[in-house]
């Protein structure tokens, strides 16, 4: 009697061991994290001209950044962007600006440009997570990330004007 009821006993105990393993698996929540891919969103058009000639130099797509979350995150977490597209920050006031890199993957050239449209300095090739401050060297109401190397390619300076609208 003694060996059934030790019997008895050890088989509860699998059959309850096995119950628990067997309703964990199906229980169990798929644990992989899935990336958050952040889509381009075109609101806006912006034309890049010379100030000496009027000539376009490059036309862009762009997203605006114009609130207080949006200008926090910009293109922070982005893989890419093309290289006809841009966020163009556009702030309440004109002031002088500073960027950083913070979560922002892909390297930029930071556009800093004043009231009247016109490009008051450019920090090129920031570099990816790098949180070091990159600052205008003069008031600016709006900002232009563009990938790196860009304004090296459009040969793009200081006095050199942008014109933008936005979609309706």
């Amino acid at each position: 009697m003694k060996n059934i009821t030790l019997k008895v006993i050890a088989l509860s105990i699998t059959s309850l061991c096995f119950a628990s393993i067997t309703s964990c698996k199906k229980d169990k929540k798929d644990s992989t994290v899935k990336p958050v891919v952040i889509v381009f969103k075109k609101e806006g058009s912006l034309l890049l001209k010379k100030a000496a000639t009027g000539s376009i130099i490059s036309t862009l797509d762009i997203e605006i950044a114009d609130d207080a979350y949006q200008t926090q995150t910009g293109l922070m977490y982005r893989d890419s962007m093309k290289d006809n597209q841009g966020m163009l920050f556009i702030f309440p006031n004109s002031d002088y600006r500073s960027f950083y890199m913070k979560n922002t993957r892909i390297p930029l050239d930071i556009i800093y440009i004043d009231e009247a449209l016109t490009i008051v300095s450019i920090q090129k090739d920031a570099k990816p997570f790098n949180e070091t401050s990159l600052p205008s060297e003069a008031p600016a109401k709006y900002v232009l990330e563009v990938n790196a190397g860009l304004a090296d390619l459009w040969r793009l300076g200081k006095g050199d004007v942008i014109e933008f609208s936005k979609n309706n």
